[in-house]
């Protein structure tokens, strides 16, 4: 019986291979020779790779054999997710594979910014001896900002109160309880820099969050402060922080990513104050090989035909065909949730209704949690770590499938209790035979519309002449309204008004626009590709 074909396209570790084991047919590759590349690819079931190598559609279209593409690390920059879901090629990558490695070099750059470590071991290395020049600081009794207190939070937190020192952190997402569990005072964003004598960021890329660290946050600062950025370039606004330094308005920062890497046209590379590393986030010997492992125990249950819990497009494994459409519904329904949470959530339950009460629905509930945490977390969230993110922060998270189902053949609706007391619902279905996927409602007001990629949610006072406003607003910003429900209970209440935009809307329009109509909600929502 011929064995299925995995291809190596770049140096993996011993163990990844033995992690594979037997059972394949296992050949080498150098991924950044495109044309050896398209040719091995004609033969494989699977392919791992780290960074160099490019799966894009042209390398999809070269595999028409492959099953599953796996990334042995966490950035996936360099596979077209999109591409591989349309061609049923399942993508899998190792989230949790390089977390200490993360919070351990963020610790190093406190530490080298603290005592100035990089800058006197150049002078001395130079032949010079200026002790004096390098007078640092003690962290102990200091206070510590994280801003994004996922899992790498979390272990810097643990690390960093052994030095002694004060942790508070800002995180719309943790609830108190999560926060008091790990002896962190939680603070608004404001009061974390005015606070903060360190601070370092971990949250995930989004609209919302790029340049997140910009001059009015720079200047919010203490003089005195450093931060530090070894998660994602381009959350700190780069020529902000250039002139910061330079001006002395604060006092260092270290920084492992960059919004181009590698980095160029920046002054920020020869300042004095300033420690850099290239992007070594999980550049450890530990996780590199618990990437690969993880990606070959991928690779095994993505060819064996059974559910892969680290699968970032599709779930894979023994899953009804009647069920697997609603998997990419649940999580865009989980985005739009997490986007229109005021506060953190303390239950979620995943209800599930109609014909689908006949099937194993299980995967639904992973594919809720994943959604509900794409936008809010730093580190990659798949099927595996889901539920792990849902239980670090107290989440409890329940499945309920009933038949009853009046207006759709099934309907799915996220309903989760918010730690300010008030309860959040979104439901969708799957509508004809290309089954569309479609929001049905928000709260218990009943719509109807496509989910796009851009999305604009209104809730204000009905009230005639409302929609001219926004309109007009919208139309001389240049802003295509494609698509528009409007719901509401009675006239004269309240009204829900839900948008599909064809780009994205700034946030100096979206505050205009949510004065001119005094909404009570308006929230702009990115909805990410499965």
């Amino acid at each position: 019986m011929t064995k299925p074909v995995v291809l190596l396209a770049e140096k993996l570790s011993p163990a990844t291979i033995d992690a594979l084991g037997p059972d394949f047919d296992v050949r080498d590759v150098d991924g950044t020779d495109r044309p050896a590349l398209l040719s091995a690819l004609a033969d494989a079931d699977a392919v791992l790779i780290r960074s160099a190598t490019q799966i894009d559609a042209e390398a999809l279209a070269a595999a028409p054999k492959l099953k599953v593409v796996a990334r042995a690390g966490v950035g996936l920059d360099n596979v077209d997710i999109k591409a591989a879901t349309t061609a049923g090629v399942m993508v899998v990558n190792a989230p949790t594979s390089n977390i200490i490695s993360a919070a351990e070099l963020t610790i190093g750059h406190i530490l080298s910014l603290a005592r100035r470590i990089p800058a006197a071991h150049a002078s001395l290395s130079a032949g010079e001896w200026k002790r004096s020049s390098f007078t640092g600081t003690e962290l102990f009794e200091k206070t510590l900002g994280i801003i994004g207190l996922g899992r790498i939070g979390a272990l810097i937190t643990a690390r960093m109160q052994a030095f002694g020192m004060r942790v508070v952190a800002y995180d719309p997402y943790v609830t108190s309880a999560r926060a008091q569990q790990l002896g962190v005072e939680l603070l608004s964003l404001d009061d974390l820099l005015e606070q903060s004598d360190f601070i370092t960021i971990h949250m995930p890329k989004t609209p919302e969050t790029t340049g997140m660290i910009s001059t009015a946050q720079l200047a919010a600062m203490k003089k005195s402060a450093y931060i530090v950025n070894v998660a994602r370039g381009g959350l700190i606004d780069e020529a902000a922080l250039e002139a910061a330094l330079t001006s002395g308005e604060i006092a260092g920062a270290g920084l492992d990513v960059f919004s181009s890497e590698p980095p160029k046209e920046t002054g920020l590379l020869g300042l004095p104050n300033v420690v850099v590393t290239p992007h070594l986030g999980a550049s450890t010997d530990e996780a590199q090989e618990k990437a690969g492992i993880s990606v070959a125990r991928s690779v095994r249950l993505a060819l064996g035909g059974e559910l892969v819990p680290d699968a970032v497009n599709v779930a894979g494994g023994a899953i009804d065909p009647y069920v697997r459409p609603g998997i990419a519904l649940v999580e865009k329904l989980g985005q739009f949730f997490s986007a229109l949470a005021k506060s953190p959530l303390t239950s979620l339950d995943v209800e599930v209704h109609g014909e689908l009460s006949g099937y194993n629905v299980d995967v639904l509930k992973l594919a809720a949690l994943k959604g509900v945490f794409t936008n809010i977390v730093s580190e990659s969230v798949s099927y595996v770590n889901a539920p792990l993110l849902a239980d670090q922060r107290g989440i409890d998270v329940r499945l309920l499938v009933d038949d009853q189902s009046d207006e759709y053949r099934n309907v799915i609706t996220l309903t989760g209790a918010l730690s300010d007391g008030t309860q959040l619902s979104v439901s969708g279905t799957l509508t004809g035979p290309k089954q569309i996927e479609k929001l049905v409602g928000i709260n218990g007001l009943a719509l109807e519309l496509p989910i796009e990629k851009h999305h604009i949610v209104m809730v204000y006072t009905d009230r005639p002449g409302i929609v001219a406003v926004y309109g007009q607003k919208f139309g001389e910003a240049g802003i295509n309204i494609a698509g528009m429900q409007i719901a509401r209970q009675s006239a004269g209440g309240r009204a829900l008004s839900v948008l599909t935009v064809d780009s994205p809307v700034s946030d100096e329009l979206l505050e205009e626009v949510s004065s001119a109509i005094d909404a009570d909600v308006f929230r702009q929502i990115e909805i990410t590709e499965a």
